[in-house]
């Protein structure tokens, strides 16, 4: 059962890190655009930005209750 819970961390973590890596993707697409001056699909990145962080939040969490889970199994 802990390794299974080892890998669901890790497979957590490794959404964590691609949902960041495309929330920046996302944040440094809007950036660029505003500094050019706008655009028409400014309203889109900025809603792909919001949903990638929210995801990385929901992943997060969803790998601190699993840590606690480990945890309260081994004590």
């Amino acid at each position: 059962m802990n390794t299974l819970l080892a890998i669901v961390i890790a497979l957590l973590a490794i959404m964590v890190i691609v949902s960041l890596v495309r929330g920046i993707i996302a944040f440094l697409q809007t950036t660029k655009i505003d500094l050019e001056g706008g655009g028409a699909n400014m309203e889109e990145l900025q809603m792909r930005q919001n949903k990638a962080m929210f995801a990385r939040i929901k992943y997060q969490a969803a790998a601190i209750l699993v840590v606690a889970v480990l945890l309260a199994m081994n004590s």
